[in-house]
């Protein structure tokens, strides 16, 4: 049981987040501290007996906190935790799944318009001070989303929000999820995730905003690519590790695939030696789609519809463990 309230510390472990300002602004009284480093987080968290947390967590600091009783992860991604290791240790999580669905799908729809409406040549040219004139190439101009195919892998919250808002746009929507009786969640048509390779050449923009689980790490490899319609474009704003980077950076040299939009990539910070900086038909965010003015009042929402379930020994809001 979680000790009364008077006695209960939160920890806050994020590198830039600012939960405790927030927790303070709405309100809340119970004792927490803020960390921002891993080093910190280890030498503190045998004071917590709730942590916010996410890209932070090491499995080892489940053995650091003997208080330690629930874990709201700060991500919708749980793939850092290990629920045997985090059973073991009598430790509760729960995801922040639907605290970023709106900034997420948001962003996926604007790495699309961007793509197509050329935004990031239109930039270049801008610090370039050159004034583009007329395009004459079909191929080169820019273009337009109504009446194209959107695939998007993994319809859920996020994957949902984004068919809404590309059925807005006047797009065809094609949805995937492991299980198609749940409901299409606004695509026209919804499939297994066994129909990926049957879908793809049907697409002419791919977005994946699946979990990473072990059915989807290097889901996009170079058969995927290959079966996808020549020319068509990729925005991943799931995981790095659900594409084969090697097999996305051949099938952008080669023109397999027309352009890529990433906001994910398999090692982060991508290092630079990587060729995706300096492919021409790539656009990369720093894995910013979650982030919004808004992102930690959703994470802390989630926090305090969670206390009083443990409280009680109910289900959690997004129970992992």
């Amino acid at each position: 049981m979680l000790p009364p309230d008077d006695q209960l510390t939160l920890c806050f472990a994020h590198v830039a987040y600012r939960f405790a300002e927030r927790y303070a602004q709405r309100g809340g009284r119970l004792q927490h501290f803020e960390v921002r480093s891993l080093d910190e987080l280890e030498a503190r968290i045998g004071e917590a007996d709730v942590l916010l947390v996410s890209g932070m967590w090491r499995n080892h600091l489940a053995a650091k906190a003997p208080r330690l009783q629930f874990i709201q992860s700060i991500s919708a991604g749980v793939d850092q935790y290990d629920r045997a290791v985090l059973g073991s240790a009598g430790i509760r999580l729960a995801s922040a799944q639907g605290a970023n669905a709106n900034a997420v799908s948001e962003h996926a729809m604007a790495l699309i318009l961007a793509q197509a409406r050329l935004l990031p040549q239109a930039r270049d040219n801008q610090v370039r001070k050159h004034w583009r004139g007329m395009i004459g190439d079909l191929t080169q101009r820019e273009d337009e989303l109504g009446g194209k195919t959107l695939l998007v892998v993994g319809i859920g919250r996020i994957g949902g929000r984004l068919a809404r808002l590309a059925k807005a746009f006047g797009m065809n929507v094609i949805g995937l999820r492991q299980d198609p009786a749940k409901g299409a969640e606004g695509a026209d048509e919804i499939h297994g995730m066994e129909a990926l390779m049957a879908q793809l050449p049907r697409a002419d923009i791919v977005a994946l905003t699946c979990a990473l689980t072990p059915e989807t790490r290097g889901l996009i490899g170079a058969a995927a690519l290959g079966a996808m319609k020549p020319g068509a474009s990729l925005v991943n704003v799931a995981r790095g590790a659900v594409c084969d980077e090697a097999a996305l950076v051949a099938a952008l040299a080669s023109g397999q695939l027309g352009q890529a939009a990433l906001d994910v990539t398999a090692e982060e910070p991508l290092a630079e030696s990587s060729p995706l900086w300096s492919l021409p038909n790539v656009l990369i965010t720093p894995h910013t789609g979650g982030e919004t003015r808004a992102y930690e009042g959703n994470v802390l929402d989630l926090l305090e519809a969670n206390l009083p379930r443990l409280r009680a020994g109910q289900a959690l809001v997004n129970q992992v463990v």
